[in-house]
């Protein structure tokens, strides 16, 4: 449980400077959670956290850039003057800012001033779905850290009808070439004579995963899309689709990443 505070965790000098710290509510409003006013009740009632201990005083000041903040429990993500954004990529697109071979990339995808962007893990050529890219070296290089192994979720087209006994047997593991892979769930979410859609979570990063778990059961991936990558769901964003991540988003992707 939170420990509560009533005290600032710097002077309360009157000043809204960063030297001094800058007033809680103001952090608040300032992300966008809400106005001003709004953000001193959420503070007066007990529901702002810095640094785990419950914060109530108004006039509190932080550093918005070192302190941890939460508001019913949620991250509040530091002040960064980085961009993060949620790429829906087409298929076809390689997962590079450029590509000497002259294959579509994820730059044609991201706004003309979003400068230079690293993405945050890969997609095979073939692969549709959510990328995360940003120019915030710091988090790009902690997310795409093997140790890092986020939940991913994929929505696979394969061949064939997927009958039960096969997707008891993808939910109990299979033995691929390079050790066994178990997926956190699978879900049958359509089937026709010629085809399965289903949906398999896991958070192996490892090469072609998805491709290689379907075939070892004898049902090849025509199509695939991810859908979501830790916190981040990709929703309705339409098919070469950006738009930058949302402060929930930011501040999970943020605990994730133990920043």
């Amino acid at each position: 449980m939170a420990e509560t505070m009533d005290a600032g965790l710097f002077p309360d000098s009157g000043r809204d400077d960063l030297a001094e710290g800058v007033r809680l509510q103001k952090v608040l409003a300032g992300a966008g959670l809400a106005s001003r006013r709004t953000a001193e009740l959420m503070i007066e009632d007990g529901r702002v956290e810095v640094n785990g201990r419950v914060v109530t005083r108004l006039g509190t000041r932080v550093d918005p850039e070192r302190d941890h903040i939460r508001v019913d429990g949620r991250r509040l993500p530091p002040r960064r003057h980085h961009r993060y954004l949620v790429v829906n990529k087409p298929r076809g697109v390689v997962s590079t800012m450029d590509d000497p071979e002259g294959r579509p990339t994820l730059a044609e995808f991201v706004p003309a001033r979003a400068g230079r962007l690293f993405h945050v893990g890969r997609l095979d050529a073939d692969t549709e779905g959510l990328i995360v890219l940003t120019n915030d070296g710091d988090l790009a290089q902690q997310l795409s850290h093997p140790k890092f192994e986020a939940a991913k979720t994929y929505v696979a087209e394969v061949e064939g009808q997927v009958d039960r006994a096969t997707l008891a047997r993808l939910r109990g593991g299979v033995r691929l070439e390079d050790g066994p892979l178990k997926p956190d769930k699978v879900k049958l979410i359509d089937t026709t004579g010629s085809r399965s859609l289903v949906q398999v979570t896991l958070h192996s990063g490892r090469h072609r995963v998805v491709r290689r778990l379907f075939e070892a059961v004898g049902h090849p991936v025509r199509r695939l899309a991810r859908t979501r990558l830790g916190p981040i769901r990709l929703g309705d964003l339409p098919v070469g689709a950006t738009r930058d991540l949302t402060v929930q988003e930011l501040g999970e992707l943020f605990d994730a990443a133990l920043l």
